[in-house]
C-alpha cells in the first residue's frame, strides 16, 4: 500500500488544483427586442455590419475631416492617458499571473561576528568568528483552492475592461471631433449667409437713401434699413465667435496648441450617409462600453472564487538548502550543507467574520456589475432609437424647412417689386427679409443637426469597434503608432 501513497497523494493535489471555488459565469440576462422601434432607411441594411472599423469617419467624404481624426489618434493626450492605463492593467495581470509559479530566491551572508562575554548560555568558543552562509530557495503554492487561478482570472477580465475602456475613450474623441467640425461647417455656411445677406442690406441702405434724398420716402424707411444691417453685421459676429471657439476646442483634440491652429472656411455640403444598424442583438457585440460592463460583471464573479478560497488552508510547498562555515576554505562541501523540505499550512482559526464580510462583499459587488450592465445595455438601446427617431424627424423638418425658405424668398421679391413702386412701405421689405433670413438660417441648423445626429448614431452602434477585440489581452495594443508615440492602427 505504501508504495501507491506517493501517486495517490500527487493526484490527489492535481485534482484539487484543478478546482475553482468561483460561481459558474453566465451574463447577466438584459430585455432585447427584435428590431428597432423607429423604422428608416437606416434599419434593413444586409448584412448588419458594414461599418468600415479602420475609419468609420470616411463615410462622410470630407478629406479635411479624414486629416484631423488621424492627428487626434496620434497625438490626443486623453487616448494616450487611457492607454497608459490599459499597458497598467496588462502588467497587473502578468504580475497575478506570477502566483502560478514557484519563487525561487538566493542569498548570501558574509558576516564577521562576535558574541558578548556576558550572554546567557555562553560557551567556551571564541567570541570573535566568521559566519558565512551562501543559500537558496524555493516556494510554490499549491493553490488547491483556485485562489491564484481565481485572481488570474478577475485579473485578465479587468484589463479586458480596461481595453474596451480604452476604445470606448477613443470612440468617444473621435465622435467629439467629428461633431464638433460638423457644427464649424454648419457655422461656415452660416458665415457664407450672413455675409451674402450684409451685402444685399447694405445695397438695400444704399436705395432707401437714394429714394429718401430725392424725397420719395421717409428717413424712417433709411433709418428701419440701417437697423436692419447693423443687425445683420452683429449676428454674423457672433458667429464667427462661436466658429473660433469650435476651432480652439478641435485644435486641444488633435493636440494642438489653440493660438497654432487654424482651419480654413469651407462651405460645401457634407452628404448625409446611410447608416446601417442591423439588429438590436448585434448592439451588444459592437458598443465598447457595453463589452466593459460585461467584463467587470466576469471579474466580479472571479473574485467571489477568491474570497471562499480564504476559508480553506493555504498550503505552500518549500525547499531550502545551502552550506555554512566560519571559514571561508572548503566553504562549498559536503559538511557545510544544510537543507530542509516541507509543506506549510496556514489557517486562520477566527478572524472575527473578516472572511464572510470579504464574500459577502465579493457577492454584492457582482450584483452591482450586473445591474450596471444591464444599465449600459439600455441606454445604449435608447441612444440607437433617439438618433434614428432625430433622423427621420429633422429629415421631414428639413423639407418642411426648405419649402419654408422658398416661400420666403419668393415673399421678398415682392415686396422690393412693390416697394420700388411705392404700393408697400419699408416695413413689410423688413419684415419679408427678416423672415426670410430666418428660414435660410433655419435650413443650415436643421442640416447641422441631421447630420450632428447621424454622427452620434454611429457613436451609439459602436463606430468601428467590435468585442472580438477582446479575443487576446496580452496582444500588441491596438493603439501604437510606427514611430513609438500613442496612435491608430
Amino acid at each position: 500500500m505504501v508504495k501507491y501513497g506517493l501517486p495517490a497523494l500527487l493526484s490527489g493535489v492535481v485534482a484539487l488544483s484543478a478546482c475553482s471555488l468561483a460561481p459558474k459565469y453566465q451574463v447577466p440576462t438584459t430585455p432585447i427586442a427584435a428590431q428597432y422601434k423607429t423604422v428608416g432607411p437606416w434599419t434593413s441594411a444586409q448584412p448588419a455590419d458594414q461599418i468600415d472599423r479602420n475609419g468609420w469617419w470616411k463615410m462622410y467624404g470630407d478629406a479635411q475631416l479624414d486629416d484631423l481624426e488621424t492627428r487626434l489618434l496620434a497625438n490626443n493626450t486623453d487616448l494616450r492617458a487611457a492607454y497608459d492605463h490599459y499597458r497598467q492593467a496588462q502588467a497587473f495581470v502578468a504580475q497575478v499571473e506570477s502566483g502560478l509559479y514557484p519563487t525561487v530566491s538566493v542569498s548570501g551572508a558574509p558576516l564577521r561576528e562576535r558574541q558578548s562575554d556576558t550572554a546567557p548560555l555562553r560557551g567556551n568558543g571564541p567570541a570573535d568568528y566568521n559566519s558565512v552562509t551562501l543559500g537558496a530557495s524555493v516556494k510554490y503554492d499549491l493553490d488547491l483552492w483556485g485562489r491564484v487561478r481565481d485572481s488570474v482570472v478577475a485579473g485578465k477580465d479587468e484589463a479586458q475592461a480596461t481595453k474596451a475602456d480604452l476604445a470606448s475613450v477613443q470612440l468617444s474623441l473621435e465622435v467629439e471631433l467629428a461633431d464638433t467640425y460638423v457644427q464649424l461647417r454648419g457655422l461656415d455656411q452660416q458665415t457664407e449667409l450672413l455675409s451674402e445677406t450684409e451685402v444685399a442690406f447694405a445695397k438695400a441702405l444704399q436705395l432707401t437713401q437714394t429714394l429718401h434724398g430725392s424725397g420719395i420716402v421717409s428717413g424712417l424707411d433709411v433709418s428701419r434699413a440701417q437697423t436692419q444691417l447693423s443687425s445683420a453685421k452683429s449676428q454674423l459676429s457672433q458667429n464667427l465667435a462661436q466658429r473660433a471657439l469650435l476651432e480652439h476646442a478641435i485644435a486641444v483634440l488633435v493636440g494642438t496648441s489653440a493660438s497654432e491652429f487654424s482651419l480654413p472656411q469651407q462651405t460645401a455640403a457634407i452628404a448625409l450617409p446611410a447608416i446601417p444598424t442591423g439588429v438590436p442583438s448585434t448592439l451588444l457585440q459592437r458598443r465598447p462600453d457595453v463589452a466593459a460592463a460585461e467584463r467587470r460583471v466576469a471579474e466580479a464573479n472571479a473574485q467571489i472564487g477568491v474570497a471562499r478560497a480564504a476559508y480553506f488552508p493555504d498550503i505552500t510547498l518549500g525547499l531550502q538548502g545551502g552550506v555554512q562555515s566560519a571559514a571561508y576554505a572548503g566553504l562549498v562541501s559536503a559538511p557545510n550543507a544544510f537543507w530542509a523540505i516541507g509543506p506549510q499550512l496556514v489557517q486562520y482559526i477566527f478572524d472575527g467574520g473578516f472572511r464572510r464580510a470579504r464574500l459577502d462583499a465579493a457577492k454584492a459587488a457582482t450584483d452591482e456589475a450586473g445591474e450596471r450592465y444591464r444599465g449600459v445595455v439600455l441606454s445604449a438601446f435608447q441612444q440607437v432609437e433617439d438618433n434614428l427617431a432625430l433622423l427621420s424627424y429633422l429629415g421631414t423638418a428639413l423639407d418642411e424647412q426648405r419649402n419654408a425658405a422658398a416661400s420666403a424668398q419668393t415673399t421678398v421679391d415682392l415686396a422690393l417689386r412693390q416697394y420700388k413702386q411705392g404700393t408697400v412701405g419699408y416695413l413689410d421689405v423688413v419684415e419679408a427679409q427678416t423672415v426670410q433670413l430666418d428660414a435660410q438660417r433655419g435650413v443650415l441648423d436643421v442640416q447641422t443637426r441631421q447630420l450632428s445626429a447621424n454622427v452620434q448614431l454611429l457613436h451609439a452602434l459602436g463606430g468601428g469597434w467590435s468585442s472580438d477585440e477582446l479575443a487576446q489581452v496580452a496582444a500588441t495594443p491596438a493603439l501604437v503608432a510606427s514611430n513609438g508615440e500613442h496612435g491608430a492602427n
